[in-house]
């Protein structure tokens, strides 16, 4: 007889059909890979350490083209001493927590993952969406500003074409549209062209660095003069507070720490386990954040030193040749013009690509949460449609900002600030947590210094946090329309039977050739309850005579999630046979454990209903926020949904 026996897991079919055409299944070919040791783009798809810290150097170096301008604006003389106080921070602070970070959440997702476990249900997904929204500021920002931040460096040029002049919005547009095609072609290509531009990269500013050295050992004159301009800003104090000012805008030339933890998918690791496969991950990935951080700590000193000596003041001020652009400055001067045009097409790529890291970060990190809450449609875990997305996301916000470098520079702050602000406050609970007492105190420093520079910001320059607030706001009005769209799906991959399930769908089988389940919210669970739920049933229900029923009774434990696999638990209590489940919403946990039952035995069940009391819109808001609602209804539109043929569609039957 069908259903003698039945499979302890069975696996359902997706509702969304196999691709028609080869355009479609190009575009869905390269999925996100969920939590675990896979990469972004398929197995197979990982690099030498070394090569990622090329993807998150275009992003981290590249502050090098605009940074030692920046220093001198805020800080003036004292530029490279409170570069010092940056570079402190780094390897002191950025650098130690970011370790920790790659240890505790080695699948790339960063501090929001840390984050996420320290709040519940929808608490915690509320608070993650509003994290996302900090993470999209930052990254989609970080595109939109190096791009037009490059098209500076080509319109400024003296070798420029003069039509390229008052262009700035088409090419910073063309560059988005190049940078998204790469990323179309795949993750390999993104990180092929990383390398040869940060080692180009590095290798200028280090010839425009030993120059320019050399310039100052053979004028001493102009070291004195910066010394008695140090001397001159007052007392140690001052001193002390001017570098302390200059610091929440010097922190921005941290940011690259957020996208390298980002990018540890993308890691090549060894191990036979997954254990050993995440450890040797996180190993390799800390060696990525220190090498990184030496090479940036080393440059910036370097770079604000000889730019603070060599520039006139006025230089750096708006209209100034070295404003936002003191290295380019520095290799026209002493190098020539062949030399500087070489140094300003090397900016402009770097500058360009540096937008590649914070795209990889964007889709490594933002579809590992909205579809697995149901949030975003579950093609969005498809890397070259949300590349689409994003780019052309930033080709509107270009346009919107004029690709006005200057105008975006608060929500950029804003975004990188409040994500390393996130990251202490992980680390430091983390520690709180694990009683590790210096660690608690060195992070919790840490958190207070950069909540301080958050602070600062967001008064400084409040279209920041509004900016913010927009893609806040956009995320989450997208979840919710996406949590309800998505309502009626099944939502459930795979159903498990454990041993006393399979007995007695099997036994009921045998004897009686059918299954028929009554489903049953467990109140008491005594036998007043089956022997009532059963006989109820039995009088509105077309429920045989003699036939033996099996009750299935949904708990649920967190209407927050979505996507999950279902444990059904057999039991035998007072004589009736009871399937128990654990689900996010009861609805989609029966349609499920129906299409299982279906799909193992070959027997279409009938299951069994009464109709709940109460408004239809009141129940669809308690099925959306608690899991529960109009039950019998909502079974029926899912498995209309699941599946198409009226015929094989297990039967539902409403009574009362």
């Amino acid at each position: 007889m069908a259903g003698s026996k039945v499979p302890a897991s069975i696996a359902l079919g997706t509702t969304d059909g196999t691709p028609g055409n080869r355009l479609t299944r190009w575009m869905l070919a390269n999925r996100v890979a969920p939590a675990g040791p896979e990469s972004i783009g398929g197995k197979g798809e990982t690099h030498a350490w070394w090569k990622v810290t090329a993807l998150t150097g275009v992003d981290y170096f590249s502050t090098l083209s605009y940074l030692p301008a920046i220093a001198v604006l805020a800080a003036g003389a004292l530029s490279p001493i409170a570069t010092l106080l940056i570079v402190v921070l780094t390897l002191g602070g950025m650098l130690p927590m970011y370790r920790r970070v790659a240890k505790e959440s080695p699948h790339g997702q960063g501090s929001v993952a840390m984050l996420e476990k320290l709040l519940p249900f929808w608490r915690g997904k509320i608070f993650v969406l509003v994290l996302l929204g900090f993470v999209a500021t930052s990254w989609i920002i970080t595109i939109t500003l190096s791009s037009a931040d490059a098209t500076v460096h080509i319109i400024e040029n003296p070798r420029a074409p003069q039509f390229l002049e008052g262009q700035a919005v088409t090419v910073t547009i063309v560059l988005l549209l190049i940078l998204g095609g790469v990323f179309l072609l795949g993750f390999n290509e993104a990180v092929n062209v990383a390398i040869p531009l940060v080692v180009v990269f590095l290798v200028l500013n280090a010839v425009v660095v030993a120059v320019a050295v050399s310039a100052i050992i053979a004028d001493p004159a102009t070291f004195d003069d910066w010394l008695n301009r140090v001397a001159a800003s007052g007392s140690a104090s001052d001193v002390a507070r001017t570098a302390v000012i200059a610091f929440p805008l010097l922190v921005l030339g941290l940011s690259g720490f957020e996208t390298g933890v980002s990018m540890m998918p993308l890691v090549k690791s060894e191990g036979f386990t997954e254990y050993q496969v995440l450890a040797s991950r996180v190993r390799n990935t800390r060696k990525l954040l220190t090498t990184a951080a030496l090479i940036m700590s080393v440059y910036l000193i370097a770079t604000t030193l000889v730019t603070t000596v060599l520039i006139p003041a006025e230089e750096f001020d708006e209209g100034g040749e070295a404003n936002g652009r003191a290295l380019a400055y520095l290799a026209h001067e002493y190098l020539g013009e062949t030399f500087g045009t070489v140094y300003d097409i090397s900016s402009v790529l770097i500058l360009w690509f540096a937008g590649a890291s914070a795209m990889a970060g964007l889709i490594n990190i933002v579809p590992r949460y909205l579809p697995s809450y149901g949030m975003a449609p579950e093609w969005s875990k498809a890397v070259r449609p949300v590349v689409l997305v994003y780019t052309g996301l930033s080709v509107v916000i270009t346009m919107a900002f004029g690709a006005d470098v200057n105008a975006q520079a608060g929500a950029y702050a804003t975004g990188v600030l409040a994500m390393m602000v996130s990251g202490s406050v992980a680390v430091t609970i983390s520690a709180i947590r694990k009683r590790q007492r210096a660690r608690r105190i060195g992070f919790g420093l840490l958190s207070l210094v950069l909540a301080y520079a958050l602070i600062d910001n967001i008064i400084e320059k409040p279209d920041g946090i509004a900016i913010s607030g927009f893609f806040i706001g956009g995320i989450v009005a997208v979840s919710v329309i996406s949590r309800v769209y998505r309502a009626t799906e099944l939502r459930v991959d795979t159903v498990t039977f454990d041993a006393g399930a399979r007995r007695i769908i099997a036994e009921v089988l045998a004897k009686d050739g059918e299954l028929n389940i009554i489903a049953n919210r467990r109140n008491k669970a005594d036998q007043a309850e089956y022997v009532e739920k059963d006989t109820a049933q039995r009088s509105m229900n077309p429920v045989p005579a003699g036939a033996t029923t099996v009750f299935l009774e949904v708990d649920v434990v967190d209407p927050s999630s979505f996507s999950q696999t279902l444990n059904v638990r057999g039991h035998t209590n007072y004589g009736y046979n009871i399937l128990r489940v654990q689900s996010s919403a009861v609805p989609n946990a029966i349609a499920a454990i129906l299409l299982a039952v279906r799909d193992a035995t070959g027997i279409r069940p009938q299951c069994h209903f009464e109709w709940a009391e109460g408004h239809p819109i009141a129940s669809m808001f308690r099925y959306m926020l608690l899991g529960r609602g109009d039950t019998a209804p909502l079974v029926r539109e899912i498995l209309r949904e699941a599946e198409k043929d009226p015929s094989r569609r297990p039967g539902i039957h409403v009574g009362g």
